[in-house]
């Protein structure tokens, strides 16, 4: 009795292997591979499928996901000699499950030291300056480089992105006092700039007011000359009418010539400095006689004048059709 129970215990054993070999759920996302002893023969999509026991078998499991692998830090040497700290960060996706299992030993390793090797050979072809400013044309690069080499293996590289370029110490503290240094000459070309404008404007406004100024003594000048060619002009027709009484016989012009003259030599002995008395000559009354013969001729050329509008002929009137 005992026996017959070990031996239906075998069988259901062996059975329940039989149909868990022969049975096979595939997970989504994910993609099998089929041997026939050890052969490949063809993959597995997600869903339930069934092999023949023995005689088939599951080879690799592979992700077809999208996949995220970090990238560790690594030393470079750059164009210029500067040694820098270097990761990254990489998304690839298998496209092929055969290719990826059976063309290439160690995938994620194969990828990550083919990553590090382009992160390498890009960065040192580079200078320090540029490997810090052009961090998306290394991408690219790197990016283009390890798509190519990781194709027939059945993968597709989506992005690669540089997480961190760390110089040294002593170098990032040189790069800090120049950066300050380019910001002080900025500033100080900014304030000579601001400098340069105001001076600018203040020599603009100074010509401008000289120019003001210069056209407002012009003005003036011209002003004074208009005054002095009047002067000049009355001064003429005094000394001609003056002239046409002399001439006539009249004493009283000759009277006015000596009066002014008189004049002008008690104004001068008036306002010279170093006088502190003025004498008046006891003749003074002279003087008022020569004005009175000043006004005497005037009052005579405005007679004249009179006289000489009275002999005038009125003017003609017009005349009127009719």
């Amino acid at each position: 009795m005992s026996l017959n129970w070990l031996l239906s215990a075998v069988v259901i054993f062996f059975a329940l292997v039989i149909v868990m070999k022969a049975v096979r759920m595939v997970p989504q996302g994910y993609e099998w591979t089929v041997e026939a002893f050890g052969r490949y023969t063809h993959t597995l999509s997600p869903g339930l499928h069934f092999l023949v026991p023995v005689y088939q078998g599951i080879g690799r499991k592979i992700n077809m996901m999208e996949q995220v692998m970090d990238v560790p830090s690594q030393d470079v040497i750059t164009k210029d000699n500067a040694v820098v700290k270097v990761d990254g960060i990489v998304f690839f996706q298998v496209l092929d499950a055969a290719k990826a299992a059976y063309e290439v030993a160690q995938l994620e390793i194969a990828i990550l030291n083919l990553v590090m090797t382009n992160i390498r050979t890009s960065i040192g072809s580079m200078d320090l300056d540029e490997s810090l400013s052009k961090r998306d044309e290394i991408n690219a690069k790197v990016l283009v480089a390890v798509d190519a080499a990781t194709h027939p293996w059945g993968l597709k590289v989506n992005r690669i992105e540089l997480k961190d370029i760390q110089p040294p110490r002593d170098l990032i503290d040189s790069m800090a006092r120049q950066m300050k240094a380019e910001r002080e000459k900025r500033a100080n070309i900014l304030e000579a700039e601001g400098h340069r404008a105001a001076a600018i404007l203040r020599a603009e406004g100074d010509k401008q007011a000289t120019i003001l100024d210069a056209e407002g003594e012009r003005e003036a000048a011209f002003r004074q000359a208009e005054a002095r060619e009047r002067l000049a002009e009355a001064e003429a027709k005094a000394t001609q009418m003056v002239s046409d009484a002399i001439a006539s016989g009249n004493v009283n012009a000759i009277n006015y010539f000596v009066a002014q003259k008189y004049i002008e030599a008690f104004k001068s002995l008036a306002e010279a400095p170093n006088q502190k008395f003025v004498l008046m000559p006891m003749e003074s009354s002279g003087i008022l006689g020569s004005l009175g013969g000043i006004a005497e001729l005037a009052k005579e050329a405005l007679d004249r004048q009179g006289a000489a509008r009275i002999v005038a002929p009125p003017a003609p009137a017009p005349r009127t059709g009719g």
